[in-house]
């Protein structure tokens, strides 16, 4: 996590800031004659286990998850399977990512990573205060109903606020309440491409041409009305303001 730290800080580093410079890494097998020793390696594999969970864990406990799926179904929903490609999507979401977590990630730099650079807190005391910002963010969106399935399903007793409720808690109620959030937001994306289509089948079975696909007459009908309506303008304000 203090690597993942330093990753945002080399993000939101000033251009005229004095560089940090990288230091040399030496990695040997040797025995270990010290209990120092032992407990230094075990952090090394600990810290090497975490970095492969990090981009998960970043991804989740932020705003990439409702973005992505939303822009997946408004692919969808313009009968697009292809276009824009799904590395179009998944960068456009990150960008909106970047985008709606940077107050967030701007209070991490300064209240964690900062202190934690200048030594002036603990690595955990910069833990702490690292989540802590991302936790808020995650209790802005969640869904009562959700956290209170997984309070329930993980046996707690009430909380009597939001800082009794855990982390393993929160991530997956937050997860789901950002499933639900963005199938919503995929249902009324449809309904206008839904509407058109039901309208160039009923002309095409109404003129006899059963065997012509109306996906085929339709299909430039969808583009035109999106591009007409400044499709993807509306639907980035609408997720970005989302989250405010």
């Amino acid at each position: 996590m203090t690597v993942a730290l330093l990753l945002l800080y080399c993000w939101f580093q000033p251009a005229h800031a004095q560089s940090i410079g990288i230091p040399s890494i030496n990695i040997g097998l040797g025995n270990a004659t010290k209990p120092t020793e032992v407990s230094q390696g075990l952090q090394i594999l600990i810290l090497l286990t975490v970095l492969t969970l990090a981009p998960a864990i970043l991804i989740m406990g932020t705003a990439f998850t409702r973005i992505v799926i939303v822009l997946s179904l408004v692919r969808q929903a313009m009968g697009t399977p292809q276009l824009p490609p799904s590395q179009i999507i998944v960068g456009l979401a990150m960008i909106l990512t970047f985008f709606v977590m940077q107050p967030t990630f701007q209070q991490i730099n300064e209240d964690a990573l900062q202190p934690y650079l200048a030594q002036s807190i603990s690595q955990q005391q910069a833990l702490d205060k690292a989540v802590t910002p991302i936790r808020t963010f995650m209790f802005k969106q969640v869904h009562q109903k959700d956290l209170e399935l997984f309070v329930g399903l993980a046996k707690m007793s009430r909380p009597k606020n939001a800082g009794d409720i855990p982390t393993h808690v929160l991530l997956p109620a937050f997860l789901i309440s950002e499933l639900k959030t963005a199938f919503q937001l995929g249902f009324v994306v449809f309904l206008p491409f839904i509407v058109i289509d039901v309208v160039v089948s009923s002309i095409l079975v109404s003129m006899g041409m059963l065997f012509l696909p109306p996906a085929t007459i339709s299909l430039p009908f969808k583009i035109v009305l999106f591009v007409l309506v400044d499709g993807w303008h509306l639907i980035t304000q609408s997720l970005v303001a989302g989250f405010g």
